[in-house]
């Protein structure tokens, strides 16, 4: 079966802000005299705002309730976002690109205020027919979840679609979808080989994820 549509994800494939991420919550969990467990940042890579922030009041010991945690945190993002938006060069002319071919839609990590606010500021608002947050579905990456609910509400079936991310979590959750998955890896936090081992395709960026990549897919 040929490819249909296209399932983005947003942080480290269309704007590269996996190390704003951690120096923010970093930051924070200092500021309330703690620090990051040694997997930690691998494990947020792919939660839900729910998920992380939970991590970070129960295990990594936030001595707040997870959701003052994610509201707090979530506002130094927006600040950061406002400030400069780190748009990954080329990103949004390939999104517009496989746009003229291709359905797209898009499954991201991000909360819907932070996704919101960057489709606006970088002009891709009208790109995506469908937008989702792993806030609205019961599990994060690397759970399946936000990809089904995606390739659902697009009337499709995961044969016929194609995910791009970048991260270990999110490289599972396509895959255990059953997408063709298309990796970018992040070169601060290159992605784990059995994560990696998910993808049809690897590429060194994004401006590689072309009509004529995605069509010779399955």
């Amino acid at each position: 079966m040929s490819i249909e549509a296209i399932v983005f994800d947003l942080d480290g494939v269309i704007i590269d802000t996996e190390e704003v991420w951690e120096e923010v919550r970093r930051a924070y969990v200092a500021g309330h005299g703690r620090e990051f467990l040694p997997d930690s940042q691998d494990r947020m890579m792919g939660m839900s705002t729910v998920e992380w922030s939970t991590h970070l009041a129960e295990e990594v010991g936030v001595p707040l309730p997870p959701a003052q945690v994610a509201a707090d945190v979530l506002g130094k993002m927006a600040e950061r976002y406002k400030e400069s938006l780190p748009l990954i060069p080329g990103s949004v002319e390939t999104v517009r690109a496989l746009g003229a071919r291709y359905r797209l839609a898009l499954a991201s990590s991000s909360a819907r205020l932070l996704i919101d606010q960057v489709l606006d500021t970088a002009g891709l608002t009208d790109a995506f027919e469908l937008t989702l947050s792993t806030e609205e579905v019961a599990r994060g990456k690397p759970a399946p979840d936000v990809y089904l609910k995606a390739v659902a509400e697009l009337g499709l079936t995961p044969e016929v679609c194609a995910a791009v991310e970048d991260s270990s979590n999110g490289l599972r959750s396509a895959g255990s979808a059953g997408l063709a998955v298309i990796a970018v890896p992040h070169g601060v936090y290159p992605p784990a080989p059995d994560a990696l081992a998910q993808a049809s395709l690897v590429v060194k960026a994004v401006t590689e994820v072309t009509v004529d990549a995605v069509a010779a897919l399955r």
